[in-house]
């Protein structure tokens, strides 16, 4: 017998919920991609996206997902030989920092470990010492999915701007984007990535590069830009098939229309995001009440510096696993698992889970997701404190 019967939830940090009305929308027949109404939405679609980056400037549409997003990004700011400084939070930014090397970039790395933010002071170190300006960027995740740590863009910026350097600020919000606050320009980023599956709540195939008149002048210094990557037919485009290179991802379009109406035009972004601060901080409240005994604890210790999106938790193998395990079979929820905190052969890696609490979601699924972890708690008799349930209601109810 298995209680794991009825509708699953899927509690990992993307893909995230798809809302029934995105779902709904996209269930259609193929479009007309050469005329009618999937050219009007696209051309909709543009501004609302730049809203939800806050910027005025440039956004590129890309048919891919996240890894896509930082091949473009890269392909259109730098040449071979050029160096990047990555101040790396966990495995995505090593992940960005492996792409630039293969492309041909000098990635170098300050690696901050695992259960950190960045700190801007050594990155405007490292810039103060770079006397010849090799460094053509700074790659920073602002939300490592796998770590959840989270980094003050903001705070970077101003370090970078104090030393005078002329390096690009490119930021990867693929975790994170319509759950932490982004403000592109104000922030001073230059460049942006972002994918449709997370904070979107889009099914996952569409990747966005938003990039300001600065790195749009550099990448006219480049010597080649791959057709298909290059971003200014598609930012630009002077017809519809432009701003694909190609086909259209048609059925993705109707969907994302529907989930920035939700966004931008119905909740509001604002309000997205003090709620992802809500429903962030009633997960804390349960893991500070299961913490007070036994192995559980979160992977980063610092709440200034933990995303409203996901959180990672260490428990202790194999215990990570078992629980993850016991929640899929028996209570039907999937949460994340310890992606990049360690080797997969190591096993350590089966001592950590993350839970992702991104994009549609509200209290009654948030709240029946910490349920049921204490239900496998209580199932595998895995030592725990009380009162996490009552934490994360009040949490939820003081907003």
């Amino acid at each position: 017998m298995t209680l794991a019967n009825g509708r699953h939830t899927l509690a990992i940090p993307g893909p995230s919920v798809m809302p029934d009305r995105v779902l709904q929308a996209m269930h259609r027949a193929a479009p007309n991609i050469y005329t009618g109404e999937l050219i009007d939405i696209a051309a909709s679609i543009v501004p609302d996206l730049k809203a939800v980056a806050q910027t005025r400037h440039h956004v590129a549409m890309y048919i891919g997902n996240g890894h896509a997003a930082w091949e473009a990004a890269l392909v259109n700011v730098l040449n071979v030989g050029d160096a990047v400084l990555v101040p790396a939070t966990g495995n995505f930014s090593h992940g960005w920092a492996g792409m630039a090397e293969r492309i041909g970039a000098v990635p170098q790395i300050i690696d901050f470990g695992k259960r950190s933010a960045l700190d801007p002071a050594l990155v405007a170190e490292a810039l103060d010492g770079d006397k010849a300006h090799r460094i053509k960027a700074v790659l920073c995740v602002q939300t490592d999915t796998a770590t959840s740590a989270k980094s003050d863009v903001a705070a970077l910026r101003k370090a970078m701007d104090a030393t005078g350097h002329p390096a690009l600020l490119m930021v990867d919000c693929i975790a994170c984007l319509g759950c932490d606050e982004m403000r592109m320009d104000d922030w001073g980023v230059d460049v942006m990535v972002a994918g449709c599956q997370k904070g979107l709540m889009t099914p996952p195939g569409m990747a966005f590069v938003f990039f300001n008149d600065k790195a749009a002048a550099r990448r006219k210094t480049l010597e080649r830009v791959s057709s298909y990557w290059d971003w200014e037919p598609r930012a630009n485009p002077a017809q519809f098939y432009q701003y694909w290179c190609g086909t259209a991802p048609t059925h993705h379009l109707y969907g994302l229309r529907e989930a920035l109406d939700m966004i931008v035009h119905e909740e509001g972004l604002e309000a997205v995001w003090q709620r992802h601060g809500v429903l962030a901080r009633a997960v804390w409240a349960a893991l500070d009440a299961w913490s007070a005994q036994g192995p559980i604890e979160m992977n980063i210790p610092d709440a200034k510096v933990r995303s409203n999106a996901v959180t990672s938790v260490r428990i202790g193998a194999p215990t990570g696993t078992q629980l993850r395990d016991w929640l899929t079979e028996q209570a039907g929820v999937t949460l994340g698992i310890g992606l990049g905190m360690a080797d997969p052969d190591d096993p350590a890696w089966h001592g950590f889970f993350r839970i992702g609490h991104m994009g549609h979601l509200n209290p009654h699924m948030l709240l029946g997701t910490l349920g049921s972890i204490e239900a496998g708690l209580n199932a595998l008799q895995i030592p725990h404190g009380a009162g996490a349930l009552e934490a994360a209601a009040k949490a939820c109810a003081a907003g």
